[in-house]
């Protein structure tokens, strides 16, 4: 009925759940909890940014589009995964299989888009203040974001297109969520097109956002070597938010690339789960609580806004 000799199966099995017994009911509270938390803080931070006019400025519409896409990756990850943690098989439609990945990939490509776009945006704050205005224009704001979500968009579903054509020997993807490399490793016929397709889209998506951030506080640092304390603890409140965020994400995404080249059967289960669930778990709930924390024009205005809601 599931047709798991086709080339082209109906259903993908997720082998990596854990035979919990009744502590599937606790582990689901958990999650669900988690995912709550996720959800509030970042709509927070949206609806913070939105609504206040001062906070209408580049940097801050960034921020937002974190939050958009941390919404985004976060809800193609656990709307199935809360459902699978009360369920006794663990089936997954083809469909639904290849939904799942184009979501988390792109949420993964453009979190890394738009933390380059960041970087870009704190070396002209930092390195040309008298040409930021002139440079980082509304409309230029505009076509970054157009970018940041419409290139991961177009090359993550060229991977997934080849992806789907591939004639598959087996259904089983060991992991908790569907992934575009454990799909393509049951291919019956070579991928070698689906390889190089693969390569162009990480370097293009990740290593060179990665390289661009690197290169930019290359730059901003070799700046402030010469300039006062009052000077680097201003360039320091403001990129260090980014700092972390860029830092936390790039271990998690490759721990998740270096998990998906090695075989998780051989490591503990739920150390491989842990692992494997870090991209899209820690981001998502770390972001708003760097950026609300660390900044003192957003951390004020939650205050304010948390305060008037207790009066009211």
């Amino acid at each position: 009925m599931l047709m798991e000799n086709s080339s082209y199966p109906l259903y993908f099995n997720l082998t990596m759940f854990v035979n919990i017994g009744n502590y599937r009911y606790l582990t689901f509270v958990l999650c669900f909890l988690l995912y709550t938390v996720i959800i509030s803080a970042n709509l927070i931070i949206i609806v913070v940014i939105s609504r206040e006019k001062t906070l209408h400025e580049p940097m801050y519409i960034f921020i937002l589009c974190l939050s958009i896409n941390s919404l985004y990756g976060s809800a193609g990850f656990f709307i199935r995964f809360l459902r699978d943690l009360l369920s006794d098989t663990h089936l997954i439609s083809r469909p639904a299989c290849f939904t799942q990945i184009y979501v988390i990939y792109t949420y993964a490509s453009c979190e890394f888009t738009i933390l380059g776009i960041m970087a870009y945006d704190r070396y002209v704050a930092v390195c040309q203040p008298l040409h930021y205005h002139n440079k980082i224009t509304p409309k230029m704001v505009s076509k970054l974001i157009a970018f940041a979500w419409i290139y991961p968009g177009i090359s993550d579903a060229a991977c997934l297109y080849l992806s789907f054509r591939l004639p598959l020997c087996g259904n089983k993807i060991p992991k908790v969520f569907c992934a575009n490399w454990t799909v393509v490793k049951l291919s019956c016929v070579t991928t070698v097109i689906n390889n190089l397709v693969g390569m162009f889209v990480i370097v293009t998506t990740i290593f060179l956002p990665l390289g661009f951030v690197l290169y930019t506080y290359a730059r901003i640092f070799h700046l402030c070597r010469n300039r006062s304390s009052e000077f680097k603890a201003k360039v320091i409140q403001s990129c260090l938010p980014h700092i972390i965020t860029f830092v936390n994400y790039s271990i998690t995404v490759f721990c998740d690339v270096a998990l998906s080249r090695i075989d998780l059967e051989e490591l503990n289960p739920f150390l491989a789960v842990i692992l494997s669930l870090e991209f899209v778990v820690i981001p998502p709930i770390l972001n708003p609580l760097v950026y609300g924390l660390k900044l003192p024009e957003i951390r004020k205005l939650m205050l304010r806004m948390l305060s008037c809601s207790k009066h009211d």
